[in-house]
């Protein structure tokens, strides 16, 4: 058996937060690029995830892209897997692939087709796209880390339109009852889905009380803010009895004026004019 190096956890500090944001700013300019060049994609989710990615890949993720299978890695799942702009970006930042190869997003045969592909992409764990899925397999990861007594974490990111699923409820009553520690939740708190207010649609409040209710501790942060996010996230597991809820405060569309907290740009694809205007504003964001 082939000796396998033994990976530890990025470092917190003043260093990892530059990095960090240094990462997010370059994500946002990338993926609203990406997505203006296929007229495909979810803006609007991408740039609300982005500094969540950006914090989970470049300070908590214990992860080695040149050996993306390797057993004791941390394992994220991007459940709202319509919002490939962003996790694209932070993977290619992260190693997994070249950054040259975001140029064939959405193309035709390419490996970034509009949701994450296990079979296509090192790096994604599971097929995501319809939505409620990414909860059930990441707490069946859980388990079987529970059992094998292997100290890897799993980390999944819903949508809080996604959250209306019910098999996100089934998945979370599991490991309230099985007390897994292991598993982080993070539901990105934008507030809009398709279409309209997830307030509006299928009511969510209080959702801090709802995940407390199923077993699990819950905690609520500024999903822009890398140093609260990443003091958050990188806890030590042994902290805790349960298994963790972060309900990211976020905004759809951070970073773009006209995008922000509209719900057209779940899935609006920006013209020529909106496009120089959004990247003019996202440039002064480093």
């Amino acid at each position: 058996m082939t000796d396998l190096p033994t990976l530890t956890r990025p470092d917190s500090g003043e260093k990892t937060l530059e990095t960090i944001r240094n990462q997010a700013a370059w994500m946002r300019r990338r993926s609203l690029q990406m997505v203006f060049d296929a007229k495909l994609g979810h803006p609007g989710g991408d740039l609300s995830a982005t500094d969540i990615l950006a914090t989970l890949y470049f300070g908590v993720l214990r992860y080695d892209p040149t050996q993306p299978a390797t057993p004791d890695r941390d394992r994220f799942i991007m459940s709202k897997g319509h919002c490939t702009g962003s996790l694209y970006c932070v993977l290619a930042a992260a190693g997994y692939y070249p950054k040259e190869e975001l140029c064939t997003y959405m193309r035709p045969q390419s490996r970034l087709n509009g949701h994450p592909n296990r079979t296509y992409l090192p790096g994604v764990e599971t097929n995501t796209g319809p939505l409620g899925h990414g909860l059930p397999v990441g707490t069946g990861i859980a388990i079987a880390g529970q059992i094998s007594g292997v100290d890897y974490r799993t980390y999944v990111l819903v949508g809080d339109g996604e959250s209306q699923e019910g098999s996100n409820w089934e998945a979370a009553m599991t490991a309230g009852h099985r007390k897994l520690q292991n598993l982080t939740v993070i539901v990105d708190r934008n507030r809009l889905q398709q279409g309209a207010r997830t307030e509006e649609t299928c009511g969510l409040d209080p959702l801090d009380a709802k995940w407390e209710a199923f077993g699990w501790h819950v905690e609520m942060v500024d999903g822009h803010d890398h140093a609260q996010l990443l003091e958050v996230l990188g806890r030590p597991v042994g902290t805790r009895q349960k298994p963790l809820c972060v309900i990211a405060n976020t905004i759809k569309g951070k970073g773009v004026s006209f995008m922000e907290d509209v719900a057209k740009w779940h899935h609006g694809i920006p013209n020529a004019e909106e496009f120089e205007t959004a990247m003019k504003e996202l440039a002064q964001d480093g």
